[in-house]
């Protein structure tokens, strides 16, 4: 179909460079390896807006399993926002997902009134957090991850955010093995955090730990490996947690909306979740 001579198809490999032009262009933190996870996982449900043969627009989706599937990438050129292009887009994403039982995204302020529109909802707040690296010593207890350590994270994980995601975490760890720690109790590991780099920022996260101060030992540990860059964490909306990572010198950048359509997903330890992914995976 067409909007405006704006015509729409599906995301291929050759449109990366013109995706990386629009993330650019939002200030967004996203590289290369980024939209070759979403085109390398959904192949048939990333989408494209094309207007004289230039790529103004973006949508990218991803499926974990039977659990939910999430949206992410919704991206409009500056110039040609406003002819509800962002729209149509995003009607191809929630198209592409229509079987699903639940779909998910994190929306920001700006763009919650149109998914409100496609019936999602409010599920949590989220909000990243910014600081230029603190200085931080990896703390005693915390180790670096190590190839052993998958079976038992990929469990830890799927219990924190309710699906296998266990190929995005090692994708994680492959890209950033210096912020990839986990913590060891008793009966195994019992916390880790990943991490990645950015054009814009590092970043931590996910960071999935049982307690506060297991918490932030991960992260204490994951900025002792930052060196002379900004970080961000996606942080959950709890009081006594963004009270230590402003004490450390972070301070809210932006404001998530974590919402859903359909039915709820499956309820998971999200108590256990102190820094998430990132908007565009979950």
């Amino acid at each position: 179909m067409s909007t405006n001579d704006v015509t729409f198809r599906t995301m291929t490999p050759f449109d990366i460079e013109a995706g990386l032009r629009l993330t650019r262009a939002a200030r967004w933190n996203q590289l290369r390896r980024d939209w070759e996870m979403f085109l390398e996982q959904s192949p048939k449900a990333c989408f494209v807006a094309e207007k004289a043969g230039g790529v103004i627009g973006t949508s990218a989706t991803i499926r974990y399993q039977e659990h939910f599937s999430w949206i992410g990438m919704v991206l409009v050129d500056p110039a040609e926002r406003g002819q509800g292009i962002g729209k149509e887009i995003f009607r191809r994403a929630v198209e592409a997902l229509a079987e699903e039982s639940c779909v998910r995204l994190d929306a920001t302020p700006a763009g919650e009134p149109l998914y409100v529109k496609f019936d999602f909802r409010k599920e949590c707040h989220i909000r990243r957090m910014e600081a230029e690296a603190p200085r931080r010593e990896a703390v005693s207890g915390a180790r670096p991850i190590v190839e052993d350590d998958w079976r038992a994270i990929s469990r830890l994980d799927f219990q924190a955010f309710g699906a296998d995601r266990s190929f995005l975490l090692r994708w994680l760890w492959q890209g950033a093995p210096e912020y990839a720690w986990a913590v060891e109790g008793p009966a195994g590991i019992e916390a880790f955090v990943l991490g990645r780099h950015g054009f814009n920022f590092e970043q931590l996260g996910p960071i999935v730990a049982p307690s506060f101060e297991l918490a932030r030992s991960l992260v204490s540990s994951g900025l002792a490996a930052v060196s002379g860059r900004r970080v961000i964490v996606d942080a959950k909306d709890e009081p006594g947690w963004l009270e230590w990572l402003k004490q450390l010198g972070f301070h809210e950048q932006r404001p998530f909306i974590r919402m859903f359509r359909g039915e709820a997903a499956a309820p998971a330890k999200s108590e256990a979740q102190w820094g998430f992914l990132g908007p565009e995976f979950g």
